[in-house]
């Protein structure tokens, strides 16, 4: 089926629009430009061909079955913007049984960049990740899923303070056994100092606070950024105003700030991301995207920036970087032919080589277009209003 179908380069972008990047649950209906938008990055970036599917349901059972009778025309599965504890409930009932790739990038997406940014970042300011005290501020599906790849890249779990909108997560916290097992799970292997309180108790001492909370400004103060150790780094998150501004935090004392904003030094962008993991994941035709593809492919986002010089205002690539894009390809899946989740072999120049060729064929298939008229141009207020 692969050698004579588009299986092969075929994703399904999969939401109910429940949790739609800064604007919450707006449903399928709103969230399908949001998903048609994801699916012109995947094409540029990755030359992956995704197709939105914006399902009328907020069960997780419908959902998941869904996806199940949509996979034999899709070689993967982009679980988009679905509100928490669902994500994590249909992300794992898809993965243990399906036979093709099937992701949250709000989860694995986010977790994948932000552990990139934090290696170059903790490089910069002479610290090891085994050795860092991390102070994380929210705790839904990005933040677990960042603190679960960090781990996975050398943080010690016990060097993680996480912080929800009830507190600091703990063995104490038995009212999150129940109904969030996830964030269960972290109370149970994070905060080795079992701290108490709130975010003023977690953030102190910390060489790292990674905010994926509240949009702000205000919900990080600099006087919160001022009990942070020397040369701090921050990484406020929230879109589309930061949980800080970055001037703010610098002020306080933090050296390294990055944001989810391009308009702002070190943009936490998963763009940088899913469009080159996929498109690994699929060359090799793999069964499942793990943790291990998605730190080989942060290694290579880190490795990238570091050879393009790495700055105070530049601890991860952007996506005009057009390098970072085969060569993060091909290092996920040489992954995967690593961990034998590959049903097709290819060495790593091989896949290298392929994903210049399709992510090659699909720029300059748009920029044809849009010199024949068919892509127009954004009007000029428009251009103004994206700066």
């Amino acid at each position: 089926m692969y050698d004579y179908t588009n299986k092969s380069n075929s994703v399904a972008i999969v939401t109910d629009g429940t949790r739609v990047l800064g604007l919450g649950d707006i449903g399928p209906e709103a969230g399908l430009p949001v998903m048609e938008g994801k699916s012109l990055l995947f094409k540029y970036l990755g030359g992956v061909d995704a197709y939105p599917i914006c399902l009328g349901t907020k069960v997780p059972e419908e959902i998941e079955n869904a996806v199940r009778w949509l996979q034999p025309s899709f070689g993967g599965v982009n679980l988009e913007d679905i509100s928490q504890p669902k994500c994590f409930e249909i992300l794992d009932a898809l993965r243990s049984d399906l036979g093709i790739p099937v992701w949250h990038d709000d989860q694995q997406g986010t977790g994948t960049v932000v552990c990139a940014g934090l290696m170059n970042a903790l490089k910069i300011v002479g610290k090891k990740m085994k050795d860092s005290m991390i102070c994380m501020l929210g705790a839904g599906a990005a933040s677990i899923a960042v603190a679960r790849i960090i781990v996975e890249a050398g943080v010690n779990p016990g060097n993680i303070t996480m912080v929800d909108s009830k507190g600091i997560l703990s063995k104490d916290r038995t009212d999150l056994s129940g109904d969030f097992k996830a964030k269960w799970d972290m109370a149970l292997k994070t905060n080795r100092e079992g701290r108490t309180g709130g975010l003023s108790e977690a953030i102190k001492g910390a060489d790292a606070l990674l905010a994926m909370s509240s949009s702000g400004p205000g919900v990080v103060s600099g006087k919160l950024i001022e009990t942070m150790n020397d040369e701090a780094i921050v990484f406020a998150c929230a879109n589309p105003i930061p949980e800080i501004w970055p001037w703010e935090a610098k002020e306080a004392g933090a050296r390294i700030v990055a944001t989810g904003r391009s308009d702002f030094p070190n943009q936490v962008n998963n763009s940088i991301g899913f469009p080159a993991i996929f498109r690994g994941t699929l060359d090799v035709r793999a069964k499942m995207i793990s943790d291990e593809m998605c730190i080989a492919a942060a290694g290579e986002i880190a490795k990238v920036a570091e050879e393009n010089g790495l700055s105070e205002d530049r601890i991860i690539p952007s996506m005009s970087d057009w390098e970072l894009f085969p060569r993060e390809a091909a290092a996920v899946g040489a992954q995967a032919v690593k961990q034998r989740l590959a049903r097709t072999r290819l060495t790593k120049k091989e896949l290298y080589e392929r994903a210049v060729g399709m992510i090659t064929h699909a720029r300059k298939s748009t920029e044809l277009l849009m010199r024949r008229g068919l892509i127009k141009s954004l009007p000029q207020t428009a251009r103004r209003r994206r700066r």
